[in-house]
């Protein structure tokens, strides 16, 4: 374990660490940190909640204080921080003004769906670190109400999340308009060929580090499997959330009129209940999801959009209401829980028509997820069906039933069960 006092940051940063009671560096941290300080470029592969954000933003603050000289310029920050998301891009902005509140570095941060007229504003009274997402930014390049040849470190955030969002060429874009001259941060949960070409075609002579295998989910979280018919999934997740213990979850479904059907059912059921997708506006987005942070909201009900976005300590449950179609997804969405330190647990309804998207999920992840059998809902008939064929397109039916039980599923018979006494913690 390495203390952060040991890691030559300045005295500034170290005062802040101590305000927030961190003292002991992450894995990502320790390795990181003395090579930016450095100044190399770096390749880091680690998933959300590893302490990657602070990697990054504690030398950036450090070489931006040591290199000051005076007043930034209008419209020319000194550092750049793409995030795909505009919840990601908050929780940066609020890590650099918490590790830097005794520094005299000025930030700014800058996403759509909000007016951009205070966004230019704090450009135009001058930066040092702008973080942004990819749309807006362009928009403002474009406008030339901002200009990136000042631009001494950049750093791309989440870039498998790029990559699934389409914003590969902006990011590209952008970066051809940074100074070459310039030191280069790329982190990605995963490293997928394409991510490793963006990565080849911006760093020059990167360390890389890597801190947890890909795919890998997080060893805290401790998963289970609920089989469900689909019509009675309200009535489940009614049951689980009558346990206590339960105190603060992420509720994740696959679209956004499931989202909102989840968040209404449980609010007629008087749970305290935020939803976020894509559809709501920034400042409902921000309002649920300071009602989350700040335990006026008991669940979050969420889309993907939000998977990677949410950066809240504490939160003790990760519900996928609906499994994802994608095992990545899946690693991100449960990884919002067990976090700096913590243990947590991730539960996930299955029906039918989700069979195959559980199976996809273990054979990328290298684990079988345990079965949970003592819920009132539980559907045998689900457990034992055989996973669903994927057709053209990606749309899958179901492989026809066998009557011989020899042909019943292997996926199935291999795993654990849990007969947990209590339905509530068959997490």
């Amino acid at each position: 374990m390495i203390k952060f006092s040991g890691l030559d940051l300045i005295e500034p940063l170290q005062r802040a660490l101590s305000a927030e009671n961190y003292n002991t560096a992450t894995p990502i941290q320790a390795q990181s940190i003395p090579h930016l300080l450095a100044g190399r470029d770096l390749l880091g592969v680690a998933q959300t909640g590893t302490g990657k954000t602070a990697a990054f933003v504690l030398p950036m603050l450090q070489d931006l204080e040591a290199t000051a000289n005076g007043q930034p310029r209008p419209g020319r920050p000194r550092a750049l921080i793409l995030a795909p998301t505009r919840e990601l891009a908050v929780q940066i902005g609020d890590s650099v003004s918490v590790y830097g509140k005794f520094l005299n570095i000025r930030s700014t941060t800058i996403f759509g769906g909000v007016p951009a007229g205070r966004q230019i504003k704090a450009l135009n009274q001058g930066v040092d670190i702008v973080i942004a997402t990819p749309g807006r930014l362009l928009d403002l390049l474009n406008q030339r109400k901002l200009h990136l040849d000042a631009v001494r470190i950049f750093v791309l955030d989440e870039a498998d999340r790029m990559l699934d969002m389409g914003f590969i060429h902006d990011v590209r874009k952008i970066a051809a308009l940074v100074d070459r001259d310039r030191q280069t941060l790329l982190f990605s949960a995963t490293m997928p060929p394409a991510i490793s070409k963006l990565a080849s075609g911006l760093l020059s002579d990167p360390v890389r580090v890597e801190v947890a295998p890909q795919s890998t989910t997080a060893e805290r979280v401790q998963q289970k499997v609920l089989y469900v018919g689909k019509s009675n999934k309200n009535q489940l997740l009614g049951v689980l959330l009558g346990d206590d213990s339960i105190s603060r979850a992420l509720v994740f479904t696959r679209t956004k009129h499931g989202a909102n059907r989840v968040a209404k059912f449980l609010e007629q059921s008087s749970v305290r209940t935020g939803v976020i997708h894509g559809n709501k506006s920034q400042s409902a987005r921000q309002k649920a999801l300071e009602g989350f942070k700040n335990n006026q909201l008991r669940i979050l009900v969420a889309t993907d959009i939000a998977a990677r976005g949410i950066d809240v300590d504490g939160v003790t449950h990760v519900i996928n209401f609906d499994l994802p179609n994608d095992a990545e997804t899946y690693v991100h969405r449960i990884g919002r829980t067990a976090r700096a330190g913590a243990t947590g647990q991730a539960i996930s309804f299955c029906c039918h028509e989700e069979r195959g998207y559980l199976l996809d999920i273990e054979k990328v992840t290298k684990q079988l997820v345990d079965v949970d059998i003592d819920h009132p809902f539980h559907a045998p008939e689900i457990a034992t069906a055989p996973p669903a064929k994927i057709k053209q397109g990606g749309a899958r039916s179901a492989k026809p039933r066998s009557n011989n039980p020899k042909s019943q599923s292997r996926h199935h018979r291999g795993r654990r069960q849990n007969g947990s006494r209590n339905a509530s913690q068959a997490a």
